[in-house]
């Protein structure tokens, strides 16, 4: 029954309702003027978030999470999922092309909406570090046991690349 719940999980995080609607939503979007907030936070749940609650929470159900575990999990995972994304946006517009290891700057190159476009620099560093707060709050009840989620957790923030 648990490989069943991840096999159709991951059905849904690459679907229509996961990552190609993610993408198609992205695509959609670049150029325009009017993307919300909440749009551009709806694409990345959708895609960057998915992935990672698919990883965490799959891990979780194959580990023999109860029904709460697997919801403090999922909390977990679109929280670092969002701020990875928008710690990503940050990158490429602050970091170099060597730095990254990819080029830097193409998201302004295609106009698309990013954090920092919507909500400036220092807005978007703040709000990636209460999403990695609250993710942290999730992994509580497992207090050590949860050290390489909390690592994972803080290596969003801190990398450069």
């Amino acid at each position: 029954a648990r490989v069943l719940d991840v096999v159709a999980r991951c059905g849904k995080c690459v679907g229509a309702i996961g990552l190609v609607g993610g993408q198609v939503v992205d695509i959609q979007s670049e150029g325009k003027k009017d993307v919300t907030l909440a749009t551009l936070q709806w694409i990345h749940e959708h895609k960057t978030a998915a992935l990672l609650e698919f990883a965490v929470v799959g891990g979780g159900i194959l580990a023999g999470a109860n029904a709460d575990q697997v919801n403090r999990l999922s909390k977990f995972a679109m929280n670092i999922g969002l701020a990875f994304q928008i710690i990503d946006d940050i990158l490429d517009v602050t970091a170099d092309s060597a730095t990254l290891g990819k080029t830097a700057g193409k998201d302004l190159l295609v106009d698309k909406a990013t954090y920092p476009k919507l909500m400036g620099l220092e807005a978007s560093k703040a709000r990636a570090d209460e999403l990695i707060a609250e993710a942290k709050i999730q992994l509580e009840p497992w207090g050590d046991k949860a050290a390489p989620l909390y690592a994972l957790a803080d290596f969003i923030t801190a990398r450069k690349n």
